[in-house]
C-alpha cells in the first residue's frame, strides 16, 4: 500500500519541464537570412535578364532572317527585288516590306493591298475586325526588344504600327525624282535591282538592320540641290528642318527612308543627339520626304540610323541571307563600305 501511496504521491507532483526557448528566429538571425536571400537575388536576377536577353536576340534575328528569306523568294518569283518604294500619286507609296507579305505567310493582309492605291483601307480579319491595313500589327517586324510594340493612333483610333527592321537605302544620298537617279543601297525608289546588280558581292552589301520605332527625327528642310554630308553627328542638328518627336519607324507601309529604311553615315547605335525645346533627343534626319512636293522635286538625303534595344550592337542582314550581330563600335567606313551594291570595295564583315 505504501507503494501505491508513493506512487500517487508522485503522480501529484509538478512536471518539471526546462525553460521555454522560442524556436523562431531572433531579430539578427532574419536580418541575415534576408540579407542572404538579397545576395541571392543580386546574382541571380542579372542571369535570369541576361537569359530573357538571349531568347529575345535569338528571336529578333529569326524574324530578320524570315525577312531576308521572303526577299529572296520575292526575287525567285519576279526576277527582281522589290522597290523601296512606290508612290501611287498619292503620296502613300507601299514599302518593300509590304511588296514581300506573299512570301512571310501574310497572304490574308497581302490579299488587301492593291499597290496600285495608297494604305488607307482596312483589313477585315476572321473575327470580323475592321482595321486600317497600315495599323495591321505583322508580329514578324516585331523586334521582341523593342517595349514601344503598340499601334500609333491617330484621331479615329489605330492607324499605324512601326517596324524595327529596315531596307538598306545606301550612305546619304536616297534619290533624285528630277532624274530617276539613286543612291548606292539595295532598296530605293522606284528602282528594282536584280542580284546581278550587287557589283561588291551579295555576301558583303547589306540588305538590312535593325531601327528602333518611334524615332524622333528632323524633316522637310527643302533643299533642291546637292547637300554635303554632315562629317559630325551634331552637325545634323544644324541643318534645320521640322522636328517630329516620335513618328519615325512607326508605319511599316510607308517605303519613304524616315520609315522602312537606314542608310549608313553613321554607324549602328551612334547617337545623334540634339536639342529640341530644352530636351535632347537621338534623332533621324531626311531633308525632304520622298514624293512630298512633286512641284518642288527635291533630292532626297538621309541621315537615320541603324539602332536596337539589345547591348552593344544591331542584327544586320546581307544579300546572300545571312545575319550578323553588328557591334556598335565597328569602323564607320566600313559599315558604310557594306552597305552600298557597287563600291568595289573589299569590305568584310568584322
Amino acid at each position: 500500500m505504501c507503494g501505491m501511496c508513493a506512487c500517487a504521491a508522485d503522480a501529484r507532483r509538478p512536471f518539471f519541464r526546462p525553460a521555454n526557448r522560442n524556436a523562431g528566429f531572433t531579430l539578427v538571425e532574419l536580418l541575415v537570412v534576408i540579407a542572404i536571400i538579397g545576395v541571392l537575388v543580386g546574382l541571380l536576377l542579372p542571369a535570369v535578364q541576361g537569359a530573357r536577353e538571349a531568347a529575345r536576340r535569338m528571336s529578333c534575328s529569326n524574324n530578320m532572317k524570315q525577312i531576308l528569306l521572303a526577299t529572296h523568294n520575292y526575287e525567285s518569283a519576279y526576277k527582281r527585288l522589290p522597290p523601296g518604294w512606290t508612290e501611287p500619286g498619292n503620296g502613300k507609296g507601299w514599302s518593300m516590306q509590304a511588296r514581300i507579305l506573299p512570301f512571310l505567310e501574310a497572304t490574308n493582309l497581302a490579299d488587301n493591298v492593291n499597290f496600285g492605291f495608297g494604305y488607307t483601307e482596312s483589313f477585315v480579319d476572321v473575327d470580323g475586325v475592321s482595321t486600317p491595313i497600315a495599323a495591321v500589327r505583322v508580329a514578324t517586324y516585331q523586334c521582341p526588344s523593342d517595349p514601344g510594340d503598340q499601334p500609333r493612333m491617330g484621331d479615329d483610333g489605330p492607324e499605324y504600327y512601326k517596324l524595327n527592321y529596315a531596307a538598306n537605302a545606301g550612305v546619304w544620298f536616297v534619290v533624285d525624282p528630277r532624274t530617276g537617279e539613286v543612291g548606292e543601297g539595295m532598296f530605293h525608289p522606284g528602282r528594282y535591282f536584280k542580284f546581278r546588280d550587287c557589283i561588291d558581292g551579295l555576301s558583303n552589301t547589306l540588305a538590312m538592320a535593325e531601327v528602333k520605332g518611334w524615332t524622333p527625327y528632323l524633316r522637310d528642310v527643302g533643299t533642291v540641290g546637292e547637300m554635303d554630308a554632315p562629317e559630325f553627328a551634331e552637325d545634323v542638328c544644324n541643318l534645320g528642318g521640322s522636328f517630329k518627336q516620335n513618328t519615325g519607324h512607326t508605319e511599316w507601309v510607308d517605303g519613304r527612308c524616315h520609315q522602312a529604311a537606314f542608310t549608313s553615315l553613321f554607324p549602328p547605335n551612334h547617337r545623334v543627339a540634339c536639342l529640341q525645346s530644352g530636351v535632347e533627343y537621338d534623332i533621324d534626319f531626311t531633308n525632304m520626304r520622298e514624293g512630298r512636293d512633286p512641284s518642288n522635286p527635291a533630292r532626297t538625303y538621309a541621315a537615320v540610323t541603324a539602332r536596337s534595344y539589345h547591348v552593344g550592337g544591331v542584327h544586320a542582314g546581307a544579300m546572300d541571307g545571312s545575319i550578323q550581330y553588328v557591334s556598335e563600335s565597328i569602323d564607320r567606313e566600313i559599315w558604310q563600305q557594306l552597305s552600298t551594291r557597287n563600291g568595289r570595295e573589299i569590305a568584310q564583315w568584322p
